[in-house]
């Protein structure tokens, strides 16, 4: 007679019910965060609200990718806000001044150069955090604290603490054009949307098809192991800080362009924004865990929450607090699924010697 037990079908047990419930806990609570502000904020659901709403989740995603990548590779980077703050900066000095090379003479940008030369003070940032955690073996929360203060007294020594208003550009110069980047639109989609579209897409293809981005990983869950295995640990972590650094500036510019103005306190805690999405998107702050998609989930949720918030009038100190809770919420949930993977992996294990 046969056994039965061959030919029946195995049900899923509890801990692969649970395991899978905890993967998906991002896009979860999207879905929930979503629908209870859709029932409860008033024109929640307006398209007006909903473009205003997207461009603010772009501005988080933006540094929380960058973030996802120093994270995936056992760092952090608490100067991404500050590396804000100074870009905008920059773009401002640049549209309404140029470079002053002296007896009357000024060197100005149109759009184009003025994003190149903004980039380049993100990524020379970025460079500098690499520098000081891989040459001079600083720690990445004390070098990335450092270059915070650094770059935040840099953006309010560039104006004295004071705005730069009506970043309108000059024709003559072809810097008139710089408000496109936070107002404009291709095929009716915000700019800020595509570029989005188009860093997450690259930073997606990098973790996943590169020897880059195995490299990343690999330096994060175990960093003497890839050292030995023959992997470029140093310029890895340049790489990543580089990144994010790239990512910064990229935000600094569309703020300034959206403004149509500059202020050395823009993207103040922009940081605890981007480390949020990234954990709250599953990327393990040990290092060695994460996924770009992911962590663009989690942006959103952060950034339907805030919005969502200030439609229902709810205190900017009570946004603090929750988003605090969510930060809390998303490391512990990421423990509860690290210990259920062993369970299921030793069960699995355990089914296979039997």
């Amino acid at each position: 007679m046969a056994d039965q037990s061959l030919s029946t079908p195995s049900s899923p047990s509890s801990p692969d019910v649970l395991l899978i419930l905890l993967k998906a806990r991002t896009f979860i609570a999207l879905i929930l965060v979503f629908a209870f502000f859709a029932f409860n904020a008033p024109n929640f659901l307006s398209t007006a609200n909903m473009v205003i709403m997207s461009k603010h989740v772009a501005l988080n995603a933006f540094l929380a990718i960058g973030m996802t990548f120093v994270i995936v590779s056992g760092g952090i980077d608490l100067s991404v806000g500050s590396i804000v703050g100074l870009c905008g900066m920059v773009a401002g000095y640049l549209v309404l001044n140029g470079i002053d090379i002296g007896l009357g003479w000024s060197i100005q940008f149109n759009t184009f150069e003025i994003c190149l030369l903004v980039i380049a003070v993100g990524v020379f940032i970025g460079a500098i955090n690499g520098f000081l955690i891989t040459k001079l073996n600083v720690a990445p929360f004390i070098a990335t604290l450092g270059t915070l203060y650094v770059a935040r007294g840099a953006a309010m020594l560039s104006s004295d603490g004071r705005t730069f208003p009506n970043l309108n550009g000059n024709p003559e110069y072809g810097s008139d054009t710089f408000r496109w980047i936070g107002a404009g639109e291709i095929l009716g989609v915000p700019v800020s949307i595509v570029m989005l579209i188009a860093v997450g897409l690259l930073a997606a293809y990098i973790a996943t098809r590169t020897p880059l981005g195995r490299h990343i990983y690999a330096v994060g869950g175990n960093e003497r192991a890839a050292g030995l295995s023959g992997i470029k640990v140093n310029r890895t972590k340049y790489f990543v800080y580089i990144f994010s650094g790239f990512c910064a500036a990229l935000v600094g510019l569309i703020i300034s362009s959206q403004l149509v103005a500059a202020h050395p306190a823009t993207g103040n805690t922009f940081e605890l924004n981007a480390i949020a999405a990234a954990v709250l998107g599953g990327t393990s702050m040990s290092g060695g865990r994460g996924r770009i998609g992911g962590t663009i989930i989690g942006a959103f949720v952060i950034g339907v929450l805030s919005d969502g918030l200030v439609m229902m009038g709810v205190s900017s100190f009570w946004q603090t607090v929750i988003k605090g809770l969510v930060i809390i919420a998303a490391v512990v949930i990421d423990q509860a699924q690290q210990k259920v993977q062993a369970r299921v992996a030793l069960q699995a294990q355990s089914a296979i010697d039997s």
